[in-house]
């Protein structure tokens, strides 16, 4: 009995040591030795194993998106090429939906998330955001039957779609709370939903909601400025600052020669035109 027990035993340690060499093997991770710290590659890892990991949106055109080739387009996927070119990587497109953009830096999953990812004070608790790269505000679309000019327009029965885990869910949960909210985890889906009639209007961020009415017919965006006006910027996990102070340097430098009024030109001027890229553009990281 007392040989079974020491092997068991022996079996424990052995299993523990092995699971702490996995973690410790994955990267950093904060200082507070805490076992559910957020798990992240540092800059010199990075550059050392080849590649990065950015998180983008597949599904929300023109910023992130899967063309019918199979490959990465769209604004955040521009920046992302640039950033791995710059870093001297392969960059490897990680998959996201809005409400998987925190956990997704916090477990290690990705290096970077560019996936119009709309800075908060919420949210800087959780991720590191790096200096702004566009102008953001929300928006509210629907269809030109009963177009919805406030919120105030909304019946008792009304829903609005929101995407879990954007600004727009966060703002209407906060500041309408009486307004029922029909939520949805992509934005494929949303966008069907509100085709088929399944809710009176999508809020989510007037870029989105202006492509989308731009590129659909029979919608309108009543609403081009719901709350505050804020900024979208790139994020890494809490503590990496060897990347995060990378990162910012990096955005600097472009701004210099304004690659992001190119990356506009490349990827967005045909979805809202030359009068839209002054308003939405943030180059080398300073806002007006």
């Amino acid at each position: 009995m007392k040989k079974n027990l020491w092997k068991r035993a022996a079996a424990l340690v052995a299993a523990g040591t092995l699971a702490l060499g996995l973690l410790t093997g994955c990267g950093n991770s904060s200082s507070s030795g805490d076992a559910s710290a957020e798990v992240y590659r540092s800059l010199e890892e990075i550059q050392e194993s080849g590649y990065i990991n950015i998180g983008v949106f597949s599904d929300k055109n023109p910023f992130g998106y899967v063309d019918e080739n199979g490959e990465y387009q769209g604004y955040d996927v521009y920046f992302a090429n640039r950033i791995a070119e710059d870093l001297g990587v392969e960059v490897n497109f990680v998959s996201t939906e809005a409400a998987s953009r925190i956990e997704y830096l916090q477990t290690g999953k990705v290096d970077i998330i560019l996936a119009n990812f709309t800075v908060t004070e919420e949210r800087a608790e959780e991720v590191d955001f790096a200096l702004p790269y566009m102008n953001v505000a929300l928006g509210v679309v629907s269809p030109d039957s009963n177009v919805i000019t406030s919120l105030d327009d909304l019946g008792e029965d009304d829903q609005v779609i929101v995407i879990s885990g954007t600004t727009a869910e966060t703002y209407l949960t906060e500041n309408y709370p009486d307004i029922t909210l029909q939520k949805y985890d992509a934005y494929a889906e949303a966008k069907t939903a509100l085709e088929n009639g399944n809710g009176a209007c999508w809020a989510n961020d007037n870029t989105e909601v202006i492509a989308f009415a731009l590129q659909t017919e029979g919608f309108t965006v009543g609403i081009s400025s719901l709350g505050s006006a804020d900024t979208i910027a790139p994020a890494v996990t809490k503590g990496n600052t060897t990347l995060l102070d990378w990162l910012n340097a990096e955005i600097e430098s472009l701004g210099e020669e304004n690659f992001f009024h190119s990356d506009y030109e490349a990827t967005l001027i045909d979805t809202y035109g030359a009068e839209y890229e002054e308003e939405l553009v943030v180059e080398g990281g300073v806002t007006e």
